[in-house]
Parts: structure tokens; C-alpha cells; sequence
């Protein structure tokens, strides 16, 4: 049961499992919870999830790993807590942003430039699990929000 509820958890519902773009359907999958957690508390519960599932991970797929491939393609909680870092940073009450800060944070994942790729290659565990994403999910909010003042400036 114990690695019923972990893989449940890993694969974020089980969106992980699917057999093509799992990164993007976990991403996806936790798009619904983003919205609802922005619209019933604040931007700010979004980081603390984000960090709080950070946390909380990072010794579970140190587990996980243990029989499982590392990073392996069906852990998508790492995608759930960078979105939710990417959202939760750049969210100012626009529909745009909320996708912009999807769509950057996918960017960044896939793409994997400058120290989020190091870190993807270099940095064994949970954490390195883990600490991809977050970086995506901040470079994501960050950039969101500079198109954002741009747009602001110029529209």
C-alpha cells in the first residue's frame, strides 16, 4: 500500500504514467490545482506548496530511486512544484500570465539552459530530482514577469 500511495504521489495522480510528454501531463495535471489554490487563497500559497513539495520529495524519490531509474520519466511532482514556483512568482490577476508562466516553465524544463542543465546532470538524487524544476520554475517567473513590465511599458 506504502508504494501505491509514494508512486500516487511521484506521479503526481498518475499524469507520470502517460506514455508520451509525461513532464508536460504532470505540468498539466497541476495546472487545475494551481488555479484553484490562486483562486480561493493567495499567490503566495502557491510558493510556500512549491517549496513545501520541494521539501518533502526530495527524500521520497531518494527512496523511490533506490529500485527506480534516477529522474525517472514517471516523477512529474518535480514538474507540479516548479509550475507552481513559475505561477506563484508571476501571477498578477492576468489569464496571460498564468499561461506565460505554463509555457516558460516548459521551456526552461525541456531546454534545460545555462545552470538548470548543470544542475539536471550534475546533482544525483532527490534533489537533483528536484532542484531542475525549482530553477526552471524561478527562471519561468522571473522572465514572466519582465515580458510582463515590458508589456506594461509599451501597451
Amino acid at each position: 500500500m506504502k508504494d501505491k500511495l509514494i508512486k500516487f504521489y511521484l506521479t503526481f495522480f498518475y499524469s507520470g504514467l502517460s506514455p508520451f510528454a509525461s513532464g508536460t501531463c504532470g505540468t498539466i495535471a497541476a495546472l487545475p490545482f494551481a488555479y484553484l489554490i490562486l483562486f480561493y487563497l493567495a499567490k503566495s500559497t502557491l510558493i510556500i506548496s512549491s517549496v513545501a513539495i520541494f521539501i518533502l520529495s526530495t527524500k521520497i524519490i531518494d527512496e523511490y530511486e533506490k529500485s527506480h531509474n534516477h529522474d525517472s520519466k514517471e516523477i512529474v511532482i518535480d514538474e507540479v512544484a516548479g509550475v507552481f514556483l513559475a505561477i506563484g512568482l508571476s501571477y498578477n490577476n492576468e489569464w496571460w500570465h498564468f499561461i506565460l508562466a505554463f509555457l516558460l516553465f516548459r521551456f526552461f524544463d525541456i531546454t534545460k539552459p545555462s545552470v538548470i542543465g548543470r544542475v539536471d546532470k550534475k546533482v544525483k538524487g532527490g534533489l537533483g530530482v528536484m532542484l531542475d524544476d525549482m530553477l526552471a520554475g524561478f527562471f519561468a517567473g522571473m522572465l514572466c514577469l519582465v515580458i510582463q513590465g515590458i508589456y506594461k511599458q509599451y501597451i
